[in-house]
């Protein structure tokens, strides 16, 4: 085996990307870049039943939004392909014959039936070695006979397998507890246990990245390498990322895919630097990154053996430091599909400004606006603000004096306009808070806005902005009466 870095992610092409997925590529990868090694892309597509159409494009998709180059896979090339797996078969089969001419993996002819008997006392369907037990010429006369089977690892009863983790510590296991796994299917195909092993060590992966459930099935893994007399790669086994205390992140919650995030409105960017501090620490104060900035600090002593809480207020703020980046042109950009789905002003140069510094998730910007499109009978209490010291009394008596000033107004600039809101505030004897907190209130029925009352009125336009002045007043006269 290469004394170089080299580490794999090779996930199922059964469906979406799951943020888990994407936290063990992005480790691999960081680890990989860092040591100046190769990180590869492998596809395990053996489970022909659980296959998605389309979901290998959706981890090619992924790893570009990323920005996880892998150096070999599928669509790259490399010296080691084929990079996937249905591809490999005749190498499989080579290997699986081999273990079984060394006595280390066996046929196994037993019925679904049979196997659904079994039971080891403890509720668990304990394979107990049967077919182990046929005589050469049993076995010949199945195999001859075409009777389905599959091919079965043959696990030491005795003794204990020990392994060292990069996470998790020194591990042991005694083998009387390890199943005689399955590596062959009755269709020909090898389970994720054989094809994994073989794989990562032919394509020379010198550290596996992977979740820590694996971490029960690694012993039987390292007893196939001793059976080949392969040197056995160095684990880094992940915690679990939690959506609480109690339950895992789930796709039905809407919370596990990476695109699910994305439909959300952030950024590809600050959810790789988010995902990357799910379990790692890296013992400073710094939680923003870019890429080559967690290339450069990652270290697997910083991977936490505690499992990771998911929590989307804190995505969401750091999504926000991502938002505040972009130029105008990208925030446009991004924002775009939204606009679509609101009354946009043809001219939103001054939207953008507004919404650029307020917006935490591009997903926001609907409900942030939807004072455009839903303006009707809204709460009248929203005049009543201690902090603005206004009521509607007080709105009552200072609508009907902007409204005459803003009938006048000739120049419908942000300016122009404050200008003016400040010269009416004096003459009414109000305060500017007060004033200015009645316009918002009057032109939106909303408390919370993205820009103040001048720049609002300058967006919807001085039409829109004086019906829905006078159609407020005419609200708080009929309340008074």
């Amino acid at each position: 085996m290469t004394n170089k870095v080299r580490t794999r992610f090779a996930p199922s092409p059964t469906g979406f990307m799951h943020i888990g997925n994407l936290r063990t590529a992005l480790y691999a990868y960081l680890f990989a870049k860092k040591h100046g090694g190769d990180f590869i892309l492998r596809i395990e597509d053996t489970d022909r039943e659980r296959q998605v159409e389309n979901a290998v494009e959706t981890i090619y998709k992924t790893l570009h939004l990323a920005g996880l180059s892998h150096d070999e896979g599928p669509d790259t090339g490399g010296s080691y392909g084929p990079y996937t797996q249905s591809e490999r078969g005749k190498i499989y089969a080579k290997y699986a014959q081999e273990l079984v001419e060394k006595g280390h993996a066996y046929h196994c002819f037993c019925t679904k039936e049979r196997l659904e008997s079994l039971n080891d006392g403890t509720g668990n369907r304990r394979y107990d070695k049967h077919c182990l037990q046929l005589s050469q010429e049993e076995r010949a006369a199945k195999l001859e006979s075409g009777i389905p089977y599959v091919i079965r690892q043959n696990i030491p009863e005795d003794g204990s397998t020990t392994f060292t983790d990069l996470v998790f510590g020194t591990i042991s296991v005694n083998n009387e507890e390890l199943q005689d796994m399955v590596l062959i299917k009755s269709d020909g195909f090898p389970t994720y246990n054989f094809a994994n092993v073989v794989d990562d060590h032919l394509m020379e992966i010198s550290h596996v990245f992977r979740g820590m459930e694996y971490i029960s099935s690694t012993p039987a893994y390292n007893l196939l390498y001793e059976a080949f007399g392969w040197p056995v790669p160095y684990y880094v086994h992940l915690p679990h990322i939690m959506r609480d205390r109690q339950h895992k992140l789930s796709k039905r919650d809407g919370d596990a895919n990476f695109e699910d995030f994305l439909n959300k409105g952030f950024l590809p960017a600050a959810i790789l630097n988010y995902v990357a501090l799910l379990g790692w620490n890296p013992k400073n104060d710094q939680e923003k990154f870019a890429l080559h900035e967690l290339t450069e600090a990652f270290d697997i002593s910083g991977i936490s053996k505690s499992s990771a809480i998911f929590d989307e207020v804190k995505l969401r703020w750091l999504n926000s430091l991502y938002i505040k980046e972009l130029s105008t042109e990208e925030f446009n950009r991004l924002a775009a599909p939204y606009y679509q789905s609101i009354n946009m002003p043809v001219d939103h140069t001054l939207l953008d400004s507004l919404l650029q510094p307020r917006v935490s998730a591009m997903s926001d910007i609907p409900e942030i606006m939807s004072f455009l499109d839903n303006f009707n009978d809204y709460d009248l209490s929203l005049f009543e603000n201690k902090n603005a010291r206004s009521s509607k009394e007080i709105a009552g008596h200072f609508l009907p004096l902007i409204i005459d000033k803003l009938e006048l107004a000739e120049n419908w600039t942000n300016e122009a306009l404050f200008t003016l809101f400040e010269e009416v505030t004096e003459e009414a004897l109000l305060k500017k808070k007060q004033t200015l907190w009645i316009i918002r209130i009057a032109v939106t029925g909303q408390a919370s806005t993205p820009g103040g009352a001048s720049e609002i009125c300058v967006l919807i336009g001085k039409d829109e902005s004086l019906r829905r002045l006078r159609y407020t007043l005419q609200r708080l006269e009929c309340q008074q009466q």
